[in-house]
């Protein structure tokens, strides 16, 4: 079994000792995509809209990874969500239904103190390409 690192321009570069994703080359490609935070790539400043906002620029962040992997968000088998507030997992639910389609992928929604940079939103994702 082989890793490939996965880099993309079009998501937050890593701002630690972590890969944007890791693929794992096997006969289908699992990738384990590191947590999105409401960062603008372009910018590298958070996104400082409302909460919906900054839920659509982790999904958009959460894509750009996937895409640059070779799959998109249809490909993702889990999905783990992390809010520092638990009343805005229905606007995440809300949101979510946006950018993904039954079936939905398996998921796990956690409340947490406090998270990089002070943001309310983080994900983190995996792939599993044929």
């Amino acid at each position: 079994m082989s890793f490939e690192a996965i880099n993309t321009a079009k998501a937050p570069q890593a701002i630690g000792t972590y890969s944007q994703a890791i693929k794992v080359k096997n006969s289908n490609a699992t990738v384990y995509l590191s947590g999105q935070i409401p960062l603008v790539p372009e910018t590298m400043v958070l996104n400082t809209g409302d909460m919906a906002a900054q839920i659509r620029q982790v999904f958009d962040n959460l894509r750009a990874v996937a895409q640059a992997s070779g799959g998109d968000l249809a490909n993702i088998v889990k999905l783990n969500i992390f809010l520092t507030d638990l009343s805005n997992f229905a606007l995440v639910n809300e949101i979510m239904a946006e950018y993904f389609q039954q079936p939905y992928p398996a998921r796990a929604a956690v409340g947490v103190a406090s998270l990089p940079k002070n943001v309310p939103v983080e994900m983190d994702a995996i792939l599993v390409l044929p």
